[in-house]
């Protein structure tokens, strides 16, 4: 299962010197030098990644009532967040990201949704990745797209990683793939979609969720021996191997699964956080000096529910967080307004109510960092969406 990311090591290491060299890239060798081409990488957190636990709203007069056991301490008490603008706070966990908040290069989008009000994991992803206005809307990705846009076919190179190529990277452009390790696995596949198909039913999708975190954790003590923080760092490491040099890709796409925390989620944060934190940290580190011309997007297909379950965990919601990363932002607050957590104020009363579309973020992202063209944005890049602005105003 991919509760857990999992690499081989031997793999990782071994292969490196011959993926950096070896990745047949389509196209002509962009104008700019590598030290001048902007670099974006988006990270996509699969299976529902709770907001309210990562850009914490600790000045929220309802958050401390609505999220009970799961609430973060504010900064300063003991496992309290990480202290950022307009009373909110990061996840204790993610100590680099907030190192990057205090240089002027992390921000944070706290109430985003895609278009459409879905709570099925696949229908969720598509519509994130399509970036058209409901489910199945476009045959490729939005991200793939805006490479052809970017200063026309091949000017950018584009990369995913991974086993399969995400349909957010899909389409006209070529692009290039690594797997640093292993194969996805149909049961992997299986298991959520079993989520989303017992999704309303409390007592079958709490029974699922339990099980899989049973393997997950029988998976850590096997010998398949899971990716620990360093590895994760490792492999932000690596990818960033692959995005320096002349040859090096521009655009990469990374998805990291198991933020779908039915149950126990305390703990199963945690995890995954520090996993986020250590894979951003090492990014940074490879990239070196291009980390100024980078921007990192980390994006979930939605959120989990304001309130806890019965069994100490979240259910699949509506709006949740969006992370900027990078050297090439420029300082600031919360991007988009907060919808507050009052009961007359949640979603269907049971869910952060979003107040941005994420395609604006996105659009903003793709104008001032990789120069593509309003009108672009709103016609092809993301159809139809001329309503939905940039929100950002300026990176550099």
């Amino acid at each position: 299962m991919t509760q857990m990311i999992q690499m081989n090591r031997r793999l990782l290491l071994g292969g490196l010197g011959a993926a950096g060299v070896g990745l047949a890239y389509a196209g002509r060798v962009a104008a700019q030098s590598a030290s001048t081409r902007p670099k974006l990488v988006v990270v996509i957190a699969r299976g529902a990644m709770d907001g309210l636990s990562v850009t914490v709203p600790y000045g929220d007069a309802n958050y401390r009532a609505l999220r009970g056991t799961l609430a973060i301490a504010a900064p300063g008490e003991t496992n309290g967040a990480l202290a950022l603008s307009e009373s909110f706070g990061l996840h204790p966990a993610l100590t680099t990201l907030h190192q990057m908040y205090g240089e002027g290069q992390m921000r944070f989008a706290p109430a985003v949704a895609i278009p459409v009000r879905i709570r099925s994991h696949f229908d969720a992803q598509d519509v994130l990745e399509n970036g058209g206005e409901g489910i199945r809307a476009q045959s490729d990705g939005w991200l793939n797209r805006a490479l052809v846009s970017a200063g026309g076919q091949g000017a950018l190179k584009g990369l995913s990683i991974g086993a399969q190529t995400p349909l957010i990277l899909r389409g006209r452009a070529e692009t290039s793939s690594w797997a640093p390790g292993g194969q996805v696995k149909g049961e992997d596949r299986i298991a959520s979609l079993l989520q989303d198909l017992y999704v309303d039913d409390p007592t079958l999708g709490t029974s699922l969720a339990r099980g899989l975190e049973t393997e997950a954790l029988a998976s850590a003590m096997s010998d398949g021996t899971p990716l620990r923080r360093a590895d994760v760092a490792g492999l932000g490491q690596a990818v960033a191997r692959l995005m320096t040099g002349d040859q090096g890709a521009d655009v990469v796409a990374l998805s990291v699964d198991g933020w779908d925390t039915h149950a126990r989620q305390n703990a199963q944060m945690q995890t995954r956080l520090d996993g986020l934190d250590a894979l951003i940290g090492g990014i940074r580190t490879g990239l070196g000096p291009q980390w100024s011309q980078t921007v990192l997007v980390v994006a979930t297909e939605f959120g989990r529910t304001a309130r806890a379950n019965g069994t100490q965990g979240t259910d699949h919601g509506t709006a949740s967080s969006l992370l900027l990363a990078g050297g090439a932002l420029k300082p600031g607050g919360p991007i988009g307004d907060w919808p507050t957590l009052a009961d007359n104020r949640l979603f269907e009363d049971r869910d952060l109510a979003p107040t941005l579309d994420v395609r604006s973020v996105f659009k903003g992202v793709l104008r001032d960092h990789l120069g593509v063209d309003r009108a672009a944005l709103d016609a092809r890049i993301f159809p139809d969406s001329a309503a939905e602005a940039p929100a950002l105003t300026g990176l550099v």
